[in-house]
């Protein structure tokens, strides 16, 4: 007998709880704004530019205090010195330093020359130049950006306009609280978190595309049942593959959150929890829209599937 999660015959009002998921997710997207304009992201160095230094320690455990008394006798301005993964392992970040790459090798070099090789072993060297890194910055936004037109475009192609604004408006939805999960957790935003975003936003709309095409089948099916009913019944019926996509992603992303190292941490945090945010605009953003821009005016009379 096969393993069953969801019931064949779920019977959830879904619709019935929009009006209260619309202004929740209206103040989260609002905090999440607020959060990024007054706290800021916590930006790496592939969009403010300088140096990121890894090294281990050939201790057991890395002197985190002597390394940043070290560093700081060198006059490269702001660094930061931090555990990372396990205890003989540190991440150096140091501020773009004058003169361009050139001025970031000779703080490469002064840094090792302090800690020496015999101490410490480098594992990685990331430098990015200011000019570098703006251009990062500007093209991974542009990136987001063309997504969500490309979205855009193709739900409106595929389906009708209300679903091309419903989709977009749980991409915009799910872009903003994800900018806002990063603002308040103060993970490191780099060019990986740019990665994150943009997977989450093809999770998503494909979630909504799986909705949404149930939900076109039954307009077709029941040609007088109202549009709140019918999308009650196209969610109840995507619900169970929604939930084991959800769950067995869910379990990947926690692997390698746990055991995937440091270095993909800030990656698969975002993809977690997107996978929620993700899930849940399918539902309460993406087809709640389609009642509100009026997809199917209401109509009065039988609920049952149209007769030829």
């Amino acid at each position: 007998m096969p393993l069953r999660l969801i019931p064949d015959e779920t019977k959830i009002p879904f619709m019935r709880y929009a009006p209260l998921a619309f202004p929740v997710s209206l103040l989260a997207m609002v905090a999440s704004l607020t959060l990024y304009f007054v706290i800021g992201l916590n930006l790496g160095i592939d969009f403010k530019g300088g140096t990121l230094i890894e090294v281990k320690s050939t201790a057991a455990e890395a002197d985190i205090g002597g390394i940043r008394a070290r560093i700081g006798r060198l006059g490269l301005g702001d660094v930061e010195v931090q555990g990372f993964g396990a205890p003989d392992e540190v991440l150096i970040r140091i501020e773009a330093q004058s003169g361009g790459e050139a001025g970031q090798q000779v703080a490469v070099k002064a840094v090792q020359e302090a800690l020496g090789f015999a101490d410490y072993e480098y594992r990685r060297v990331e430098v990015v130049g200011p000019k570098v890194s703006g251009e990062l910055a500007q093209t991974g936004t542009i990136a987001v950006l063309v997504t969500l037109f490309g979205v855009l475009t193709y739900i409106w192609f595929r389906f009708e306009w209300q679903f091309a604004i419903g989709a977009v408006a749980a991409l915009i939805h799910d872009v903003v609280l994800t900018i806002g999960f990063f603002a308040i957790i103060q993970l490191e935003f780099n060019l990986s978190s740019i990665a994150a975003i943009l997977t989450i936003v093809g999770y998503s709309i494909n979630d909504t595309v799986v909705v949404y095409d149930r939900v076109r089948e039954t307009l077709r099916k029941f040609k007088q049942m109202t549009i709140a009913d019918l999308i009650d019944l196209a969610v109840n019926q995507t619900l169970s593959r929604t939930i084991l996509t959800s769950l067995t992603t869910l379990i990947a992303l926690g692997a390698l959150f746990f055991f995937g190292g440091a270095v993909i941490r800030s990656f698969t945090a975002a993809m977690i929890w997107g996978v929620f945010v993700g899930t849940y605009s399918s539902v309460f953003i993406a087809a709640p829209i389609l009642i509100y821009f009026k997809l199917r005016p209401a109509a009065a009379g039988s609920s049952g599937p149209a007769k030829a």
